[in-house]
Order: C-alpha cells, then sequence, then structure tokens
C-alpha cells in the first residue's frame, strides 16, 4: 500500500504540475505579460510545483529531513541521472551564459545552503526570506539580460483557452498537487518506518528521483530527438530554484529544524562536488562541449552516491 501511495502520489503531482503550467502559461498570455517574463517566473515555478509542495507538506507534518533531502536528492539527480542520461544519448553546446550567470548562481546558492544547513542544521524563516530575496535579484538579473527561455506550451492553443478552462485548470492542478503530496509524503514515512530506514534515505532515493522522473522523460525524449533547446541551463535553472524558491518558501512557511545530521554530513558535500564538478567538465577536454565520457562519469558517480546513500 505504501508503494501504491507514492505512486499514486508522484502520478497526480505530475499531472498537477502540467496543469498548474498549463493553466498559468494560459492565463499569462490572455493577460499579455511577456514570454520573458512567463519564462522566468510563471514556467519556472510551476514546473517547480510537485518539489515545492512535497517540501511545504513534509515541513508542517514534522518531517524536515524529506522536506530538505527531496531538494537535495533532486539537485543531485538532475546533473548526475538526468544530464548524465542526455549526455550518454546527444552532445551538448554549452553557451556564454553558462560561465557568466548560471555555474556562479548554482554554486553560490549550494555553497549559501550548505552554511545555512551547517551553522546550527536547519532553515530558519530569515534563512527563507534571503534566499526568496537573492531568487527575486536573480529573475530581475536575468530579465534585464533578456535571456531567452523556452515556454514548452503550444502558445497557439494557450492564447485561445477561456478563462473557465483555464482557472478549472488551476483548481484541478492546485488539487492534484495537494493529494499527491499527501499521498507521497504519507507513503514515504510509512515505506521509511516499515523498512526500518531512514526518513532522509526514502527522500534522496524515491521522493527525489520520482519528482525528477518527468525532467528526465523530456530530456530523453527530447535528446534523442536531437532538439537543441536542451542546455545544461535548464538543469542547471531547475537547481537554482530548487534551492532558492522551494527550500526558500518552505523555511517562511515552516522553518526546517532538525534536519539529519547524514544531510549536513554527508549529502550537502554531494550537492556541492556535483555543482562544482560541471565547470572543469565544461573547460577539459574540449571546452564548451560535454559529450559521451562526461555522460558516463556522472552517470556512474550518481549511481556510487545512490549505493553509500543506501548503505
Amino acid at each position: 500500500m505504501n508503494l501504491f501511495y507514492i505512486i499514486s502520489g508522484l502520478v497526480l503531482l505530475v499531472l498537477g504540475g502540467n496543469w498548474l503550467l498549463k493553466s498559468s502559461v494560459g492565463l499569462s498570455l490572455k493577460l499579455n505579460i511577456s514570454k520573458i517574463i512567463v519564462g522566468l517566473t510563471v514556467v519556472s515555478f510551476a514546473t517547480s510545483a510537485p518539489e515545492m509542495i512535497v517540501s511545504i507538506k513534509a515541513a508542517l507534518d514534522g518531517f524536515p529531513d524529506i522536506a530538505v533531502g527531496n531538494v537535495v536528492g533532486s539537485n543531485i539527480g538532475n546533473v548526475g541521472l538526468v544530464l548524465g542520461i542526455v549526455l550518454l544519448i546527444n552532445a551538448i553546446q554549452v553557451e556564454s551564459n553558462f560561465y557568466i550567470t548560471d555555474w556562479p548562481m548554482k554554486m553560490f546558492a549550494s555553497v549559501l545552503l550548505f552554511f545555512f544547513l551547517i551553522l546550527d542544521g536547519k532553515l530558519s524563516r530569515t534563512e527563507g526570506i534571503i534566499f526568496v530575496i537573492i531568487l527575486i535579484g536573480f529573475i530581475i538579473h536575468l530579465i534585464k539580460q533578456n535571456k531567452k527561455i523556452e515556454i514548452e506550451i503550444n502558445e497557439s492553443n494557450e492564447e485561445q483557452m477561456s478563462y473557465a478552462k483555464i482557472f478549472g485548470l488551476l483548481i484541478i492542478g492546485g488539487f492534484a498537487l495537494w493529494l499527491g503530496s499527501e499521498l507521497l509524503v504519507d507513503g514515504a514515512v510509512n515505506l521509511a518506518e516499515g523498512l526500518g530506514v531512514s526518513k532522509r534515505v526514502i527522500a534522496i532515493t524515491v521522493v527525489s528521483i520520482g519528482t525528477s522522473v518527468p525532467e528526465l522523460a523530456s530530456s530523453i525524449i527530447a535528446a534523442i530527438k536531437k532538439e537543441n533547446d536542451i542546455s545544461i541551463g535548464n538543469i542547471i535553472g531547475s537547481n537554482i530554484f530548487n534551492i532558492l524558491s522551494v527550500l526558500g518558501f518552505t523555511a517562511i512557511i515552516k522553518p526546517i529544524e532538525n534536519v539529519d545530521s547524514k544531510i549536513m554530513s554527508f549529502d550537502i558535500y554531494w550537492l556541492l562536488g556535483f555543482a562544482f564538478i560541471l565547470l572543469p567538465m565544461v573547460l577539459l577536454p574540449k571546452r564548451n562541449s560535454l559529450a559521451f565520457k562526461e555522460g558516463v562519469l556522472l552517470v556512474v558517480s550518481y549511481i556510487v552516491f545512490i549505493y553509500f546513500t543506501i548503505q
């Protein structure tokens, strides 16, 4: 039953996130909001909605390890698993934004999370506010830079959506996210207790991989089609939003306390490692390019991380 709850919760989170994304983009286009702002705010927040709802639900229920482990595991999985598998299928050319904005911001957010957790083993409301302020500043900077963000929704269809359909999808999507988070968190907690493992292990593995499945699936499909819109920037952007928005808003709503010591003594260092390694991988041996060898390294590293996590 616990596995059924987890799978059902993940399905509802995927569907709810998709419905929320469609309704949000549809409403934004109805209101004639510029596409760059839609891409950087509406789309980014909507695609982070499943992780955010799960983390908020876990924090409110008194399970800080799931709230933090979900984000840490998801960020490690996005680089090690998602980017790694994409590189096994197709090489990626890295744009200049990687050096100027994406990688430095990803490292900054990761290091800041590290210091906040190491400091006192928790994320306070003040630290959550700091995350959100940095996020707002980052978005404003990107808008000023006029960085292009690919909106994966068919604009012509969205522009024709009625307000009734938009708000209908918004309500249904919100309900699906709520119910999905209830089932996923309850199933994860009960599964951890039944297997006699920590909630952190379940969060790092089952929960984080599950919430990364939609991104993995869409990335693999695009890589097979050799579409050029897959870039390391998309994955890094997701990681930045996971830390700054998901943990930021979660800590504001409910401060995250008593985080599992293993997250601070083990997982957070892997998070920093996967964040840092991207720079030398992009620079060496062939500048501005990531290919099969780097994909193998990332996937093997991720498998090693999961192995030691379970052990």
